[in-house]
């Protein structure tokens, strides 16, 4: 498909999400997300070898109908999202802060913000972190977003302006982001940054489930440099239509020692958080490649 292609396709995709009846839209997307998943697919077979990392499964007959149980739920979870997030910009402020809920660790965000160094959200591709992005806005916490850039261009500008309708200020992934970052930081800010991936290649090694991996070295070189608070937290979908959201205590950056020294500890430190809160909800992991393949 051509790049103008792509961009006609996503913004009519998103038309119709956003003009669907809600609970139409999320359904449709669920139907068609798992057919995209279907057994035999190789978007499925990743998200086996995932799943079958993340949950410890092993070759019985039991452990494998899990796993595919937890595949298409996976795949569910992921057409929700979509849906869901098409329509977030359409939606009144007052319907996101009456079906979302920080349920555990308001405080720490609290403290972030009147400590006034910043604050750094380190967020695995679970749930929805549009619906935490949007709700930060709302209580005066507007949230910076590092993102993948696109091709065409105006297929990334489209989505840039998705997300700055509900708040989250979006700068594209690559080595002019690093100053954006680190001046909202020093001016108080909060920046949220998806990192169980490694999309450049060039991330720092750290064990997640128990396999070797590599992790984006930028939230820990972030709070180090600058003393902003570090905390991991997951935005999950449910129960029913709502969202909630977990924010687990700060990770202590403290310098120790060389700064390549501390960052490789303070990003191990960062994913035994990221599985923590995967755990929660392995079917809402939206990783689609396998990600513990060496």
């Amino acid at each position: 498909m051509s790049g103008r292609l792509n961009v006609v396709a996503y913004r009519t995709l998103g038309a119709v999400l956003e003009w669907l009846p809600e609970r139409v839209d999320v359904a449709v997307a669920r139907r068609a997300a798992r057919w995209v998943g279907r057994p035999g697919t190789p978007t499925r077979r990743a998200l086996r070898e995932n799943l079958t990392t993340v949950t410890g499964a092993d070759a019985t007959v039991r452990d494998d109908r899990l796993v595919d149980r937890l595949a298409s739920r996976a795949m569910a979870s992921y057409g929700q999202y979509w849906a869901e997030g098409a329509k977030l910009p359409a939606l009144p402020a007052e319907v996101i802060t009456s079906r979302f809920v920080i349920s555990e660790g308001r405080q720490y965000l609290d403290e972030a913000r009147a400590a006034g160094r910043g604050l750094i959200v380190a967020l695995p591709h679970v749930g929805s972190w549009e619906w935490g992005g949007a709700l930060l806005a709302h209580v005066g916490m507007p949230m910076t977003a590092v993102a993948e850039a696109l091709d065409p261009p105006e297929l990334f500008d489209w989505f840039v302006a998705k997300r700055e309708a509900i708040g989250i200020s979006v700068v594209a992934l690559g080595d002019s982001a690093g100053p954006t970052l680190l001046g909202t930081l020093r001016a108080g800010g909060v920046v949220g940054l998806l990192c169980d991936r490694d999309i450049q290649g060039n991330g720092v090694a750290a064990t997640l489930f128990g396999e070797r991996v590599t992790l984006p070295a930028g939230p820990a070189t972030l709070a180090l440099r600058t003393g902003a608070t570090l905390v991991a937290a997951a935005c999950y979908a449910g129960p029913g239509r709502d969202h909630h959201a977990v924010v687990l205590a700060p990770i202590p950056v403290q310098r120790l020692g060389r700064l390549r020294d501390d960052v490789a500890r303070v990003t191990q430190a960062v994913a035994d958080d990221l599985e923590s809160l995967i755990r929660r909800a392995p079917e809402q992991w939206h990783v689609l490649e396998a990600r513990f393949r060496a």
